[in-house]
């Protein structure tokens, strides 16, 4: 169910931090803040779905300027509620259409985002988007997982990615449109229990590709995490980065 905050509403938001505690750990965010870092070279960096801030306030500490494009208000507040929160600016809006002001050595999306928009034509207006908001020879990063269909048995449209004693997660799939969902189940201490689904559109590694092509971009790194690991036939996601060609 969504609002005008989409499928990031209030009740998702005030459990956010506490329900991806692993992606907030130092060895999930240091990497990346430090590559963002050195692509943004001095200059101002884009966030799009900068949600309560994981990234984009350790970067900014880092002295980078950040601004944020984000569907969400009640995600956005929980970021304007933390130290340097305020410092950061963000535009409320759809990432793939959404005007931030100024342009930017480097845009990036994190943690999958960029399936977020459940569209292929969603995803292109984004490749476009942001090259209207770089200046020529800035960068553009994506990290996101590789679709994990080779774990699929024949027949099946079901994959778990997490089972716990108190929750539950697992997604499906349709092959044929590339559509995607995220099922959640918690079960609290006293037994109750709880149900979310988020949609997604996965999307393969050339794919993106041959989108930052049409928006004048070219690949330029990619690896499968932010420490430059090498990406292979076997890696389950990959960090790219796609440089604006000069006007």
């Amino acid at each position: 169910m969504t609002d005008n905050d989409g499928y990031f509403s209030e009740p998702i938001a005030a459990t956010y931090d506490e329900s991806a505690t692993d992606m907030f750990a130092p060895n999930a965010v240091e990497p990346a803040v430090d590559l963002l870092a050195e692509l943004a070279d001095g200059g101002r960096a884009l966030e799009l779905g900068i949600g309560t801030g994981r990234i984009a306030l350790p970067l900014a500490a880092r002295g980078v300027e950040v601004h944020g494009i984000d569907l969400s208000r009640a995600m956005t507040q929980r970021l304007r509620a933390k130290p340097g929160g305020d410092a950061i600016g963000v535009t409320i809006g759809d990432f793939a259409t959404a005007k931030a002001p100024g342009d930017f050595t480097l845009a990036y999306l994190v943690f999958n985002t960029i399936m977020n928009l459940t569209t292929q034509d969603a995803q292109v207006d984004c490749f476009r988007n942001v090259a209207e908001h770089l200046a020529p020879g800035g960068t553009f990063v994506i990290e996101v997982m590789v679709p994990d269909l080779r774990r699929l048995p024949p027949g099946q449209n079901t994959v778990p990615f997490h089972v716990g004693d108190r929750r539950l997660g697992f997604d499906t799939y349709d092959l044929a449109t590339q559509a995607m969902a995220s099922h959640h189940v918690k079960v609290k201490e006293d037994g109750q229990g709880s149900y979310s689904s988020i949609p997604f559109r996965y999307v393969w590694p050339a794919e993106l590709d041959l989108m930052a092509r049409l928006a004048g971009m070219r690949l330029k790194d990619r690896w499968e995490d932010w420490g430059r690991t090498p990406f292979t036939h076997d890696s389950r996601q990959h960090v790219s980065v796609w440089e604006k060609t000069a006007d």
